[in-house]
């Protein structure tokens, strides 16, 4: 069994070792020569990764398997470097699996320090809450109707005929009156008042 010396970082009054500390000891241990650290993005987009780590030994043969993921939004490291803080988290955590750099926790410093950056930055802004629509204005009121008083068709008529009576041209006294009253006349009234225009 090797006795290498993890330098470790202390968070929080744990100690945890960083990746390129796990990286060094599996690289210059014989027992892991020939072994390969494989990384792949199943996802990876403007604004999100998720990484896989695989470390397969001599004859190719899967050991462990590591993951991890990332927003870019998520602290102000990952603005410039979401990618490879994902990447990198991901070996830590595959090489934590392989039993590298373990005594206190599966985790790397590295994650650690991110998953504090992330605590600490502030959450996205929410967009503006929308001012409460104001409720819709009451129609104006219409003004009140002026009550009709009931025609009377008798006084009407009467002014009809006087009206078609002393008009100099007849036909165009008749016309008016009939733009005016003639829904309200009966056909007979209407063939009387014809009778005045000649």
């Amino acid at each position: 069994m090797s006795e290498y010396k993890f330098k470790t970082t202390n968070i929080h009054g744990r100690s945890y070792v960083q990746v390129h500390e796990r990286i060094k000891f599996f690289r210059q241990e014989e027992q892991y020569k020939h072994w390969a650290i494989k990384t792949d993005f199943p996802m990876l987009t403007a604004d999100e990764a998720l990484c896989r780590c695989t470390i397969t030994n001599l004859d190719g043969k899967i050991i462990a398997v590591g993951h991890a993921h990332e927003l870019k939004s998520g602290s102000h490291i990952n603005k410039t470097s979401f990618v490879e803080n994902c990447e990198t988290s991901a070996v830590g955590r595959a090489l934590g699996m392989l039993g590298i750099g373990i005594d206190e926790s599966v985790a790397s410093a590295n994650e650690v320090e991110l998953a504090i950056a992330q605590e600490k930055a502030p959450a996205p802004k929410k967009p503006a809450a929308k001012p409460a629509a104001k409720p819709a204005a009451k129609p104006a009121a219409k003004p009140a109707a002026k009550k009709e008083t009931p025609i009377d068709m008798e006084v009407i008529w009467d002014g009809a005929i006087q009206y078609i009576k002393g008009a100099t041209d007849k036909r165009q006294a008749y016309d008016k009156t009939m733009e005016k009253y003639g829904d309200k006349f009966t056909d007979k009234q209407k063939e009387g008042l014809l009778k005045f225009v000649g």
